[in-house]
């Protein structure tokens, strides 16, 4: 079973930044294209940006700009930077495999909340 863990988020003002971390076995990112998810309370899980083992990224429209998404092959650590928060970007974290297979296993994520 693969063990996802997220780290770094918490209660942030409109505007500000978080650095989200990401830890997984060596097995999937040796392997695998990385990404970051999002959901909040009543809406759909969203991808909001990846990452290949070569480092190409590819990021949602509403977090272009503002999102960077990174990866330390060495360390299996996968980042999301996230500055100038908005309140619409509060939800639960979670990093995985893109894209997402039937044996896809979560992590409990990271809680961001932006409010002032």
């Amino acid at each position: 079973q693969v063990q996802l863990v997220e780290s770094g988020g918490g209660l942030v003002q409109p505007g500000g930044s978080l650095r989200l971390s990401c830890t997984a076995p060596r097995s999937m990112f040796s392997l695998y294209t990385l990404g970051w998810f999002r959901q909040a309370p009543g809406n759909q899980r969203e991808l909001v940006a990846h990452i290949t083992r070569g480092g190409s990224t590819v990021y949602a429209d509403s977090v272009k700009g503002r999102f960077t998404i990174s990866r330390d092959n060495a360390k299996k650590t996968l980042y999301l930077q996230m500055n100038r928060l908005r309140p619409e970007d509060t939800a639960v974290y979670l990093c995985n495999e893109v894209p997402l297979s039937k044996s896809s296993a979560w992590g409990p994520g990271t809680q961001v909340t932006v409010s002032s």
